[in-house]
């Protein structure tokens, strides 16, 4: 039985709270949150378990054995790397830190001490997303040609991370855990409308540059007239598509593309389009974060390797920090480190 320590109870704290609380194979202990009022709110829906406002209470507790961090991205490399310091297991939410150096650093810490440390990429655990890799691994669609993700609507304008590293990282996990590969460089692109003086970009587009000359885009944004989170895969074979909006049918398989032929009369080559029959596939109706927070504990429990584990934090990370630079500078091609 793993005992937990959830810092951050603002409105993702809760949905994995939610969670954990439900979990048979766990136990919440204590809860955190600097806000008193937050607190107060949570506590009348959980009155069992205990709130502290300090951080440190949580990491000091000899009973906890694992820390779940949902606090705003800033402070997520001091409390992340506090917790493994006091030899706790960590589930932090995306992205794990803001710097390159903090994620090594992070990772260092966490091998020393033989500690587990899993981010929140909530997509790797998405039923519709693993089926989708079955397809793309199993060569259902071909070679994959390229990629293109939304991520819009028009809701919580934040005051801290921009657009790009609020919503990206969804995106940019779930496409190189699809392609199983990373992106060479990154180009982006993206404009401050609503907070100029504080800099923070209200809309970004990037797209991912891979060396078997893939390509990915996303379009990401806080400020638009739709809620959309969509993901099309062309490929030679086929080509996918991906609505998590849609409450049933999320995956449609479109049996379209272009074969090319030849003609006997000339002895040449020619391409000609294919349209054939669309599958859609039956999904799995459960809870990403469910699943994502019972892979944590199995994780944590018979001591295996996440599947979004540092490593994996860290690959997003660079694609992120790349992005970045590329942004700042107007759409500059930006090598992302090895």
């Amino acid at each position: 039985m793993t005992r937990l320590g959830l810092i951050g109870l603002g409105t993702w704290g809760k949905n994995l709270l939610r969670n954990f609380s439900n979990l048979p194979e766990c136990e919440v202990l204590v809860c955190c949150d600097q806000k008193k009022e937050q607190l107060e709110k949570i506590q009348n829906i959980y009155p069992k378990f205990k709130f502290v406002q300090n951080y440190k209470e949580v990491l000091k507790d000899k009973d906890v054995d694992a820390v779940v961090i949902a606090t705003p991205p800033d402070s997520h490399f001091e409390i992340a790397y506090q917790a493994i310091s006091f030899e706790k297991d960590v589930f932090v939410e995306k992205p794990m830190v803001l710097k390159i150096e903090e994620g090594e650093k992070l990772l260092r810490v966490a091998k020393d001490k033989k500690r587990i440390l899993m981010v929140g990429h909530i997509m790797e655990y998405h039923s519709a997303v693993l089926k989708l890799k079955e397809y793309v691994k199993g060569g259902e669609l071909g070679d994959v040609y390229y990629l293109y993700a939304t991520r819009v609507n028009l809701g919580k304008v934040r005051d801290i991370e921009n657009a790009l590293w609020s919503f990206a990282p969804h995106d940019i996990s779930m496409i190189l855990f699809l392609l199983g590969e990373e992106p060479k460089t990154v180009t982006a692109t993206g404009q401050c409308y609503l907070q100029k003086k504080k800099g923070i970009e209200d809309v970004a587009f990037l797209t991912l540059h891979f060396d078997d000359g893939v390509m990915a885009h996303i379009h990401v944004s806080w400020l638009d007239p739709h809620k959309e989170r969509k993901l099309t895969i062309v490929g030679n074979k086929k080509m996918a598509v991906f609505d998590d909006m849609r409450s049933a049918e999320k995956i449609w398989i479109y049996d379209k593309g272009v074969d090319t032929k030849l003609d006997y009369n000339t002895y040449g080559e020619y391409l000609s389009l294919r349209f054939g029959d669309i599958l859609i596939p039956k999904i799995d109706s459960s809870e990403p974060l469910k699943a994502e927070c019972q892979h944590f504990i199995q994780c944590v429990n018979d001591r295996n390797t996440p599947r979004s584990d540092g490593e994996d934090g860290l690959r997003i990370l660079k694609v992120l920090e790349a992005a970045q630079r590329s942004l700042e500078k107007g759409g500059t091609p930006e090598e992302i480190k090895s």
